[in-house]
Protein backbone atom coordinates (compact mmCIF):
# COMPACT_ATOMS: atom_id res chain seq x y z
CA UNK A 1 0.00 0.00 0.00
CA UNK A 2 1.28 3.63 -0.91
CA UNK A 3 2.35 5.24 2.30
CA UNK A 4 0.04 8.56 2.28
CA UNK A 5 3.33 11.00 1.97
CA UNK A 6 3.65 9.58 -1.48
CA UNK A 7 0.05 9.23 -2.30
CA UNK A 8 -0.50 13.02 -1.40
CA UNK A 9 2.36 13.50 -4.00
CA UNK A 10 1.50 11.31 -6.32
CA UNK A 11 -2.15 12.85 -6.41
CA UNK A 12 -1.15 17.09 -6.50
CA UNK A 13 0.88 15.24 -9.68
CA UNK A 14 -2.52 14.16 -11.08
CA UNK A 15 -4.12 17.71 -10.27
CA UNK A 16 -1.32 19.95 -11.86
CA UNK A 17 -0.42 17.91 -15.31
CA UNK A 18 -1.95 19.49 -18.10
CA UNK A 19 -4.62 17.97 -20.03
CA UNK A 20 -3.65 15.86 -22.86
CA UNK A 21 -3.49 17.98 -26.09
CA UNK A 22 -6.64 16.77 -28.57
CA UNK A 23 -5.09 14.63 -31.20
CA UNK A 24 -7.71 16.61 -34.43
CA UNK A 25 -9.95 19.43 -34.19
CA UNK A 26 -13.44 18.30 -33.70
CA UNK A 27 -14.13 21.01 -36.58
CA UNK A 28 -12.43 23.26 -39.26
CA UNK A 29 -13.90 26.25 -40.48
CA UNK A 30 -11.92 28.72 -42.69
CA UNK A 31 -13.20 32.00 -43.52
CA UNK A 32 -11.70 33.21 -46.75
CA UNK A 33 -12.05 36.82 -47.32
CA UNK A 34 -12.12 38.19 -50.61
CA UNK A 35 -9.47 41.51 -51.72
CA UNK A 36 -8.96 42.34 -47.68
CA UNK A 37 -5.74 43.96 -47.07
CA UNK A 38 -2.92 43.58 -44.31
CA UNK A 39 -4.08 46.59 -42.85
CA UNK A 40 -7.71 46.35 -43.17
CA UNK A 41 -8.18 44.90 -39.29
CA UNK A 42 -7.77 46.26 -36.22
CA UNK A 43 -5.31 43.79 -34.72
CA UNK A 44 -3.28 44.99 -38.20
CA UNK A 45 -3.31 48.22 -36.82
CA UNK A 46 -6.04 49.60 -38.70
CA UNK A 47 -7.69 52.61 -36.90
CA UNK A 48 -10.30 53.95 -38.78
CA UNK A 49 -12.45 50.69 -38.68
CA UNK A 50 -13.49 48.71 -36.41
CA UNK A 51 -12.94 44.59 -36.42
CA UNK A 52 -14.06 43.38 -32.98
CA UNK A 53 -14.53 39.72 -34.07
CA UNK A 54 -11.44 39.76 -36.25
CA UNK A 55 -9.57 41.68 -33.43
CA UNK A 56 -11.34 38.97 -31.03
CA UNK A 57 -9.57 36.24 -33.16
CA UNK A 58 -6.75 37.35 -32.73
CA UNK A 59 -6.37 38.01 -29.18
CA UNK A 60 -7.70 34.56 -28.77
CA UNK A 61 -5.37 32.44 -31.27
CA UNK A 62 -2.29 33.30 -33.12
CA UNK A 63 -2.05 36.51 -35.48
CA UNK A 64 0.97 35.60 -38.37
CA UNK A 65 2.87 38.62 -39.39
CA UNK A 66 3.99 36.58 -42.63
CA UNK A 67 0.99 34.85 -43.83
CA UNK A 68 0.84 34.17 -47.55
CA UNK A 69 -1.99 33.74 -50.28
CA UNK A 70 -0.06 32.18 -52.96
CA UNK A 71 -1.09 34.84 -55.90
CA UNK A 72 -2.47 38.29 -55.90
CA UNK A 73 -5.60 37.21 -57.19
CA UNK A 74 -8.84 35.30 -56.41
CA UNK A 75 -9.19 32.55 -58.50
CA UNK A 76 -5.37 31.02 -57.77
CA UNK A 77 -5.31 31.42 -54.37
CA UNK A 78 -8.53 29.00 -53.98
CA UNK A 79 -7.17 27.00 -56.36
CA UNK A 80 -4.19 26.13 -54.48
CA UNK A 81 -5.96 26.19 -50.81
CA UNK A 82 -7.76 23.79 -51.79
CA UNK A 83 -5.78 21.76 -54.05
CA UNK A 84 -2.41 22.13 -52.25
CA UNK A 85 -0.89 22.61 -55.79
CA UNK A 86 0.62 25.88 -56.61
CA UNK A 87 -1.75 27.36 -59.40
CA UNK A 88 0.57 28.36 -62.31
CA UNK A 89 1.47 24.86 -62.50
CA UNK A 90 -2.09 24.20 -64.32
CA UNK A 91 -3.39 25.91 -67.16
CA UNK A 92 -6.91 27.78 -66.77
CA UNK A 93 -6.16 28.97 -63.25
CA UNK A 94 -6.14 32.81 -63.93
CA UNK A 95 -9.08 34.85 -63.13
CA UNK A 96 -11.84 32.63 -64.52
CA UNK A 97 -15.56 34.25 -66.24
CA UNK A 98 -18.57 33.14 -64.49
CA UNK A 99 -19.19 30.40 -67.66
CA UNK A 100 -15.74 28.90 -67.28
CA UNK A 101 -15.37 24.75 -66.96
CA UNK A 102 -14.25 23.27 -63.25
CA UNK A 103 -10.79 23.75 -62.36
CA UNK A 104 -10.06 21.39 -59.72
CA UNK A 105 -9.74 17.88 -61.14
CA UNK A 106 -12.42 15.43 -59.05
CA UNK A 107 -9.35 12.81 -59.54
CA UNK A 108 -7.11 14.57 -57.43
CA UNK A 109 -7.53 14.56 -53.76
CA UNK A 110 -8.93 18.41 -52.23
CA UNK A 111 -8.98 19.51 -48.94
CA UNK A 112 -12.86 18.61 -48.81
CA UNK A 113 -12.51 15.30 -50.12
CA UNK A 114 -9.42 14.44 -47.23
CA UNK A 115 -11.30 15.73 -44.18
CA UNK A 116 -14.92 13.69 -45.63
CA UNK A 117 -12.28 10.35 -45.90
CA UNK A 118 -11.50 11.40 -42.33
CA UNK A 119 -15.08 11.23 -41.39
CA UNK A 120 -15.83 14.94 -41.70
CA UNK A 121 -19.20 16.41 -43.13
CA UNK A 122 -18.04 19.37 -45.50
CA UNK A 123 -19.26 22.42 -47.17
CA UNK A 124 -18.74 25.29 -49.05
CA UNK A 125 -20.33 28.52 -48.90
CA UNK A 126 -20.05 32.01 -50.28
CA UNK A 127 -17.49 32.98 -53.10
CA UNK A 128 -16.77 29.64 -55.53
CA UNK A 129 -14.97 31.33 -58.70
CA UNK A 130 -13.26 27.79 -59.55
CA UNK A 131 -15.60 26.43 -62.60
CA UNK A 132 -18.61 24.15 -62.76
CA UNK A 133 -19.59 21.86 -65.57
CA UNK A 134 -16.98 19.70 -67.38
CA UNK A 135 -14.20 21.49 -70.06
CA UNK A 136 -15.28 21.85 -73.43
CA UNK A 137 -19.37 21.36 -72.42
CA UNK A 138 -21.41 24.58 -72.66
CA UNK A 139 -22.90 25.02 -69.48
CA UNK A 140 -26.53 25.05 -69.16
CA UNK A 141 -27.93 26.83 -66.38
CA UNK A 142 -31.16 25.64 -66.10
CA UNK A 143 -30.01 22.02 -65.46
CA UNK A 144 -28.11 20.38 -62.91
CA UNK A 145 -24.33 22.17 -62.75
CA UNK A 146 -21.63 19.78 -62.65
CA UNK A 147 -18.90 18.84 -62.22
CA UNK A 148 -18.15 21.60 -59.02
CA UNK A 149 -18.36 21.88 -55.37
CA UNK A 150 -19.66 18.15 -54.47
CA UNK A 151 -17.42 16.08 -57.12
CA UNK A 152 -14.48 17.46 -55.37
CA UNK A 153 -15.64 16.97 -52.07
CA UNK A 154 -18.04 19.30 -50.66
CA UNK A 155 -21.55 16.85 -49.18
CA UNK A 156 -22.97 20.73 -49.10
CA UNK A 157 -22.55 23.83 -51.28
CA UNK A 158 -24.41 27.05 -51.39
CA UNK A 159 -22.35 29.38 -53.71
CA UNK A 160 -21.98 31.90 -56.32
CA UNK A 161 -20.06 30.48 -59.57
CA UNK A 162 -17.74 33.45 -60.03
CA UNK A 163 -17.89 37.07 -58.15
CA UNK A 164 -20.46 39.74 -57.90
CA UNK A 165 -19.16 41.91 -60.44
CA UNK A 166 -19.90 38.68 -62.66
CA UNK A 167 -22.52 36.87 -64.37
CA UNK A 168 -24.67 34.96 -63.74
CA UNK A 169 -25.73 37.07 -60.68
CA UNK A 170 -27.47 34.06 -58.61
CA UNK A 171 -26.87 31.54 -56.24
CA UNK A 172 -25.87 27.71 -57.06
CA UNK A 173 -27.33 25.23 -53.81
CA UNK A 174 -26.08 21.81 -54.33
CA UNK A 175 -25.83 22.00 -57.97
CA UNK A 176 -28.82 24.24 -58.89
CA UNK A 177 -29.50 27.61 -59.45
CA UNK A 178 -31.60 28.66 -56.57
CA UNK A 179 -35.23 29.78 -57.38
CA UNK A 180 -35.36 29.55 -60.81
CA UNK A 181 -38.39 29.69 -63.13
CA UNK A 182 -38.38 27.22 -65.52
CA UNK A 183 -40.30 29.09 -67.50
CA UNK A 184 -37.40 32.12 -67.98
CA UNK A 185 -34.47 30.27 -68.59
CA UNK A 186 -31.11 31.80 -67.53
CA UNK A 187 -28.40 32.47 -70.08
CA UNK A 188 -25.36 33.61 -69.83
CA UNK A 189 -22.33 34.83 -72.76
CA UNK A 190 -19.20 36.41 -72.05
CA UNK A 191 -19.02 37.49 -75.84
CA UNK A 192 -21.99 39.06 -77.05
CA UNK A 193 -25.11 41.25 -75.62
CA UNK A 194 -28.51 39.65 -75.80
CA UNK A 195 -30.63 41.62 -77.52
CA UNK A 196 -33.21 44.31 -75.68
CA UNK A 197 -30.87 43.72 -72.34
CA UNK A 198 -29.73 46.67 -71.19
CA UNK A 199 -26.08 47.21 -70.30
CA UNK A 200 -24.12 49.45 -68.40
CA UNK A 201 -23.37 51.70 -71.57
CA UNK A 202 -26.47 51.98 -72.86
CA UNK A 203 -28.52 52.32 -69.23
CA UNK A 204 -25.76 54.23 -67.63
CA UNK A 205 -27.56 56.90 -66.54
CA UNK A 206 -30.22 54.69 -64.70
CA UNK A 207 -27.08 52.74 -62.73
CA UNK A 208 -27.49 52.52 -58.61
CA UNK A 209 -23.80 52.41 -58.73
CA UNK A 210 -21.70 53.48 -61.35
CA UNK A 211 -18.86 51.35 -62.80
CA UNK A 212 -15.28 53.28 -63.50
CA UNK A 213 -13.34 50.50 -65.86
CA UNK A 214 -15.37 47.38 -66.97
CA UNK A 215 -18.41 46.11 -65.54
CA UNK A 216 -20.44 48.06 -68.30
CA UNK A 217 -22.01 45.00 -69.64
CA UNK A 218 -24.96 43.34 -68.27
CA UNK A 219 -27.23 45.04 -65.83
CA UNK A 220 -28.58 43.81 -62.50
CA UNK A 221 -30.07 45.00 -59.26
CA UNK A 222 -29.24 48.33 -60.63
CA UNK A 223 -25.07 47.53 -61.05
CA UNK A 224 -23.35 46.96 -64.31
CA UNK A 225 -21.32 43.69 -64.55
CA UNK A 226 -18.52 41.59 -66.61
CA UNK A 227 -20.30 39.38 -68.98
CA UNK A 228 -23.91 39.10 -70.51
CA UNK A 229 -26.90 37.49 -69.24
CA UNK A 230 -30.83 37.17 -70.05
CA UNK A 231 -33.57 35.29 -68.23
CA UNK A 232 -33.84 33.94 -64.84
CA UNK A 233 -35.13 36.80 -63.23
CA UNK A 234 -36.40 35.22 -60.40
CA UNK A 235 -33.56 33.85 -59.69
CA UNK A 236 -31.13 37.38 -59.60
CA UNK A 237 -29.73 38.15 -55.80
CA UNK A 238 -30.22 41.64 -54.43
CA UNK A 239 -26.13 42.75 -53.49
CA UNK A 240 -27.53 44.78 -50.09
CA UNK A 241 -28.90 40.89 -48.95
CA UNK A 242 -25.90 38.68 -49.91
CA UNK A 243 -23.76 38.96 -46.82
CA UNK A 244 -27.04 37.83 -44.87
CA UNK A 245 -27.77 35.32 -47.22
CA UNK A 246 -24.43 32.94 -47.41
CA UNK A 247 -23.61 34.03 -43.51
CA UNK A 248 -27.20 32.55 -43.14
CA UNK A 249 -26.67 29.65 -44.79
CA UNK A 250 -23.01 29.19 -42.75
CA UNK A 251 -24.61 29.46 -39.62
CA UNK A 252 -27.04 26.80 -40.24
CA UNK A 253 -25.16 24.56 -41.89
CA UNK A 254 -23.53 24.40 -38.01
CA UNK A 255 -26.84 24.44 -36.30
CA UNK A 256 -27.69 21.13 -38.88
CA UNK A 257 -24.30 19.47 -38.25
CA UNK A 258 -23.36 20.56 -34.72
CA UNK A 259 -23.83 16.59 -33.54
CA UNK A 260 -21.08 15.36 -35.97
CA UNK A 261 -17.52 17.07 -37.00
CA UNK A 262 -17.46 19.45 -39.95
CA UNK A 263 -15.39 21.19 -42.49
CA UNK A 264 -16.95 24.64 -43.24
CA UNK A 265 -15.24 26.53 -46.37
CA UNK A 266 -16.68 29.69 -45.60
CA UNK A 267 -15.80 32.56 -48.16
CA UNK A 268 -18.06 36.23 -47.97
CA UNK A 269 -17.87 37.78 -50.80
CA UNK A 270 -16.61 41.10 -49.07
CA UNK A 271 -15.22 43.28 -49.46
CA UNK A 272 -14.56 42.44 -53.28
CA UNK A 273 -16.58 45.13 -55.77
CA UNK A 274 -19.41 45.89 -56.14
CA UNK A 275 -19.33 47.29 -52.47
CA UNK A 276 -22.97 47.17 -51.57
CA UNK A 277 -23.38 46.22 -48.23
CA UNK A 278 -26.88 46.41 -46.27
CA UNK A 279 -28.38 49.78 -45.29
CA UNK A 280 -27.73 48.96 -41.28
CA UNK A 281 -23.85 49.03 -42.36
CA UNK A 282 -23.91 51.55 -44.71
CA UNK A 283 -22.05 54.84 -43.05
CA UNK A 284 -20.72 52.99 -40.14
CA UNK A 285 -17.36 54.10 -40.87
CA UNK A 286 -16.54 57.60 -42.80
CA UNK A 287 -14.76 55.35 -46.14
CA UNK A 288 -17.50 54.77 -47.46
CA UNK A 289 -18.81 51.09 -49.22
CA UNK A 290 -15.21 49.71 -48.92
CA UNK A 291 -14.96 50.94 -44.98
CA UNK A 292 -18.61 49.66 -44.46
CA UNK A 293 -18.09 46.64 -46.21
CA UNK A 294 -15.36 45.93 -44.10
CA UNK A 295 -17.84 46.24 -40.70
CA UNK A 296 -19.82 44.12 -43.01
CA UNK A 297 -17.04 41.29 -43.04
CA UNK A 298 -16.97 41.90 -39.44
CA UNK A 299 -20.12 40.78 -38.28
CA UNK A 300 -20.29 38.04 -40.39
CA UNK A 301 -17.36 36.43 -38.76
CA UNK A 302 -18.91 37.71 -35.15
CA UNK A 303 -21.84 35.69 -36.74
CA UNK A 304 -19.66 32.51 -37.66
CA UNK A 305 -17.95 32.77 -34.07
CA UNK A 306 -21.58 33.05 -32.24
CA UNK A 307 -23.18 29.68 -33.77
CA UNK A 308 -19.63 28.07 -32.71
CA UNK A 309 -20.70 29.14 -29.23
CA UNK A 310 -24.12 28.54 -29.08
CA UNK A 311 -23.69 24.78 -29.59
CA UNK A 312 -20.91 24.30 -27.45
CA UNK A 313 -18.50 23.86 -30.50
CA UNK A 314 -15.70 27.08 -29.75
CA UNK A 315 -12.92 25.36 -27.57
CA UNK A 316 -12.71 22.14 -30.15
CA UNK A 317 -12.90 24.14 -33.86
CA UNK A 318 -10.03 25.34 -35.27
CA UNK A 319 -10.92 28.43 -37.23
CA UNK A 320 -8.36 29.91 -39.80
CA UNK A 321 -9.68 33.28 -41.33
CA UNK A 322 -7.18 35.00 -44.33
CA UNK A 323 -7.81 36.68 -47.28
CA UNK A 324 -6.98 35.46 -51.05
CA UNK A 325 -4.62 38.13 -51.87
CA UNK A 326 -3.95 41.67 -50.84
CA UNK A 327 -6.48 45.08 -51.20
CA UNK A 328 -7.29 46.70 -54.34
CA UNK A 329 -9.28 50.47 -53.99
CA UNK A 330 -10.47 51.26 -57.37
CA UNK A 331 -11.17 48.12 -58.59
CA UNK A 332 -13.96 48.78 -61.47
CA UNK A 333 -17.23 51.06 -59.27
CA UNK A 334 -17.19 54.62 -58.81
CA UNK A 335 -17.81 53.82 -55.18
CA UNK A 336 -15.69 56.49 -53.14
CA UNK A 337 -12.88 54.21 -52.10
CA UNK A 338 -10.28 56.38 -53.17
CA UNK A 339 -11.72 60.25 -52.21
CA UNK A 340 -12.47 58.74 -49.00
CA UNK A 341 -9.91 56.46 -47.83
CA UNK A 342 -7.89 59.33 -45.79
CA UNK A 343 -4.73 58.07 -43.64
CA UNK A 344 -6.53 54.34 -43.82
CA UNK A 345 -3.77 52.08 -45.35
CA UNK A 346 -5.36 48.92 -46.61
CA UNK A 347 -1.74 47.66 -47.43
CA UNK A 348 0.15 48.74 -44.30
CA UNK A 349 3.43 49.89 -44.98
CA UNK A 350 3.72 47.12 -47.99
CA UNK A 351 4.10 47.72 -51.41
CA UNK A 352 1.55 47.14 -54.16
CA UNK A 353 -1.54 45.30 -53.65
CA UNK A 354 -4.12 42.91 -55.48
CA UNK A 355 -2.79 42.19 -59.02
CA UNK A 356 1.24 42.57 -57.47
CA UNK A 357 4.16 40.77 -56.44
CA UNK A 358 5.37 43.06 -54.13
CA UNK A 359 4.33 42.73 -50.61
CA UNK A 360 0.62 43.57 -50.35
CA UNK A 361 -0.26 41.08 -53.34
CA UNK A 362 0.09 38.31 -51.31
CA UNK A 363 0.74 38.96 -47.53
CA UNK A 364 -2.54 38.95 -46.05
CA UNK A 365 -4.07 39.06 -42.65
CA UNK A 366 -3.79 35.15 -41.17
CA UNK A 367 -5.50 34.31 -38.16
CA UNK A 368 -5.69 30.63 -36.16
CA UNK A 369 -7.55 29.89 -33.54
CA UNK A 370 -8.13 26.32 -31.99
CA UNK A 371 -8.59 27.16 -27.88
CA UNK A 372 -8.12 23.53 -27.26
CA UNK A 373 -4.67 23.24 -28.46
CA UNK A 374 -3.43 26.66 -29.14
CA UNK A 375 -1.55 29.24 -27.46
CA UNK A 376 -2.67 32.84 -28.36
CA UNK A 377 0.41 35.12 -29.59
CA UNK A 378 1.92 36.56 -32.62
CA UNK A 379 4.26 34.44 -35.08
CA UNK A 380 6.29 35.62 -37.07
CA UNK A 381 6.76 32.40 -39.01
CA UNK A 382 6.24 31.72 -42.29
CA UNK A 383 3.20 30.16 -43.73
CA UNK A 384 1.31 30.00 -46.67
CA UNK A 385 -2.35 28.61 -47.64
CA UNK A 386 -1.05 25.97 -49.66
CA UNK A 387 0.14 24.88 -46.53
CA UNK A 388 -3.50 24.29 -45.22
CA UNK A 389 -4.24 20.65 -47.10
CA UNK A 390 -1.31 18.42 -45.70
CA UNK A 391 -1.56 20.19 -42.57
CA UNK A 392 -5.25 19.25 -42.55
CA UNK A 393 -5.02 16.00 -43.61
CA UNK A 394 -2.24 15.44 -40.83
CA UNK A 395 -4.51 16.90 -37.93
CA UNK A 396 -7.26 14.31 -38.93
CA UNK A 397 -5.23 11.60 -38.75
CA UNK A 398 -4.72 11.02 -42.85
CA UNK A 399 -2.10 10.00 -45.06
CA UNK A 400 -1.32 11.47 -48.92
CA UNK A 401 -0.54 9.76 -51.85
CA UNK A 402 2.50 10.52 -53.39
CA UNK A 403 1.09 12.80 -56.12
CA UNK A 404 -1.74 14.65 -53.70
CA UNK A 405 -1.35 17.85 -53.01
CA UNK A 406 2.51 18.77 -54.76
CA UNK A 407 3.10 21.60 -52.99
CA UNK A 408 1.37 21.62 -49.56
CA UNK A 409 4.12 20.46 -46.66
CA UNK A 410 2.42 19.88 -43.45
CA UNK A 411 2.64 22.85 -41.31
CA UNK A 412 1.25 21.97 -38.24
CA UNK A 413 4.09 23.02 -36.17
CA UNK A 414 3.95 26.83 -37.57
CA UNK A 415 0.13 26.92 -37.63
CA UNK A 416 0.00 25.79 -33.96
CA UNK A 417 2.36 27.40 -32.31
CA UNK A 418 4.51 24.56 -31.72
CA UNK A 419 7.58 26.29 -33.60
CA UNK A 420 8.37 29.87 -35.08
CA UNK A 421 10.24 28.65 -37.97
CA UNK A 422 7.31 28.26 -40.21
CA UNK A 423 8.74 27.47 -44.03
CA UNK A 424 12.14 28.13 -45.45
CA UNK A 425 10.47 30.29 -48.36
CA UNK A 426 7.39 31.39 -49.85
CA UNK A 427 6.37 31.72 -53.61
CA UNK A 428 4.88 35.00 -54.67
CA UNK A 429 3.10 34.74 -57.78
CA UNK A 430 0.66 37.27 -59.53
CA UNK A 431 1.41 36.40 -63.67
CA UNK A 432 5.17 35.45 -63.16
CA UNK A 433 6.60 34.48 -60.26
CA UNK A 434 8.87 36.00 -56.84
CA UNK A 435 10.31 34.31 -53.76
CA UNK A 436 11.05 35.09 -50.10
CA UNK A 437 13.46 33.20 -48.38
CA UNK A 438 14.18 34.42 -44.80
CA UNK A 439 13.60 38.13 -44.98
CA UNK A 440 15.09 38.21 -48.72
CA UNK A 441 12.88 38.68 -51.80
CA UNK A 442 13.83 38.18 -55.09
CA UNK A 443 11.11 39.30 -57.72
CA UNK A 444 12.18 37.88 -61.37
CA UNK A 445 12.26 40.24 -64.43
CA UNK A 446 8.54 39.82 -66.25
CA UNK A 447 7.36 42.38 -69.28
CA UNK A 448 4.33 43.98 -68.11
CA UNK A 449 3.46 47.60 -67.18
CA UNK A 450 5.18 48.52 -63.73
CA UNK A 451 1.90 50.75 -62.82
CA UNK A 452 -1.81 49.02 -63.79
CA UNK A 453 -3.80 51.87 -65.46
CA UNK A 454 -6.82 51.02 -63.86
CA UNK A 455 -6.26 50.21 -60.35
CA UNK A 456 -3.31 51.79 -60.14
CA UNK A 457 -1.49 49.27 -58.57
CA UNK A 458 2.59 48.58 -58.85
CA UNK A 459 2.89 45.47 -60.20
CA UNK A 460 6.25 44.65 -59.46
CA UNK A 461 6.31 43.71 -63.74
CA UNK A 462 10.01 45.28 -64.43
CA UNK A 463 13.17 44.52 -66.78
CA UNK A 464 15.68 44.03 -64.53
CA UNK A 465 15.98 41.86 -61.14
CA UNK A 466 14.80 42.92 -58.00
CA UNK A 467 15.87 42.12 -54.71
CA UNK A 468 14.70 43.70 -51.11
CA UNK A 469 15.81 43.10 -47.34
CA UNK A 470 12.09 42.80 -45.52
CA UNK A 471 13.90 43.41 -42.23
CA UNK A 472 15.09 46.34 -43.12
CA UNK A 473 12.84 47.29 -46.06
CA UNK A 474 9.85 45.76 -45.79
CA UNK A 475 8.20 48.57 -47.95
CA UNK A 476 10.44 47.31 -50.59
CA UNK A 477 11.68 50.64 -51.93
CA UNK A 478 15.33 49.94 -52.35
CA UNK A 479 16.74 47.59 -55.13
CA UNK A 480 19.73 45.93 -53.50
CA UNK A 481 19.95 43.36 -56.67
CA UNK A 482 22.71 45.59 -58.32
CA UNK A 483 24.80 45.61 -54.91
CA UNK A 484 23.91 41.94 -54.13
CA UNK A 485 24.18 39.96 -57.20
CA UNK A 486 25.35 36.87 -56.18
CA UNK A 487 22.51 36.91 -53.87
CA UNK A 488 20.15 37.90 -56.78
CA UNK A 489 21.73 35.13 -59.25
CA UNK A 490 21.21 32.28 -56.47
CA UNK A 491 17.29 33.22 -55.97
CA UNK A 492 16.86 33.20 -59.48
CA UNK A 493 18.82 29.50 -60.03
CA UNK A 494 16.51 28.52 -56.88
CA UNK A 495 13.27 30.14 -58.25
CA UNK A 496 14.10 28.35 -61.17
CA UNK A 497 14.45 25.35 -60.03
CA UNK A 498 11.09 25.31 -57.95
CA UNK A 499 9.17 26.75 -60.88
CA UNK A 500 10.54 23.05 -62.94
CA UNK A 501 10.26 20.77 -60.00
CA UNK A 502 6.54 18.79 -60.33
CA UNK A 503 6.66 19.04 -56.94
CA UNK A 504 8.15 20.79 -53.54
CA UNK A 505 6.25 18.84 -50.87
CA UNK A 506 8.73 16.17 -48.94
Amino acid sequence: MMKLPALLAALALTTTLPAAEPARPRNIVIIYADDLGYGDLGCYGATRVATPNMDRLAREGLRFTSGYATSGTCTPSRFALLSGEYPWRRANTGILPGDAALVLDPARATLPSVLKRAGYITAAVGKWHLGLGAPGVPLDWNRPLAPGPREVGFDYSFIMAATADRVPCVYVENQRVVGLDPQDPLRVDYDKPFPGEPTGVSDRAKLKLDWSHGHNMAVVNGIGRIGYSTGGRAAQWVDEDMADTFTGRAVAFIGREKARPFFLYFAPHDIHVPRVPHPRFVGKTTMGPRGDAIVQLDWEVGEILGALERHGLARDTLVILSSDNGPVIDDGYQDGAVTRLGDHRPAANFRGGKYSRFEAGTRVPFLVRWPARVQPGVSDALVSHVDLLATCAALAGQTLAQNDAPDSPDARAALLGDSPAGRAYVIEHAGKLALREGHWKFIAPAPGVAVQKNTNTETANLAAPQLYDLATDAGETKNLAPAEPARAAAMAAKLALLQQSPRTRP
